[in-house]
């Protein structure tokens, strides 16, 4: 998987960073800055990448 690939965000995970993009858009910053400042942003809220299954996070 390379760097910058966001197939292993679950969709709650992509959602939330469209709202997010959204967001930054809307307060006049571009849109390659926005992207970027939305999946940090997401990464600092969630924790990174989430792995679906039961008991995974302890």
């Amino acid at each position: 998987m390379p760097r910058g690939d966001k197939s292993s965000y679950t969709g709650k995970q992509k959602r939330q960073a469209a709202h997010i993009e959204e967001s930054y858009e809307k307060h006049g910053v571009n849109h390659k800055e926005a992207e970027r400042r939305t999946w940090a942003t997401e990464n600092k809220i969630s924790g990174g990448v989430r792995k679906s299954g039961s008991g995974r996070k302890h």
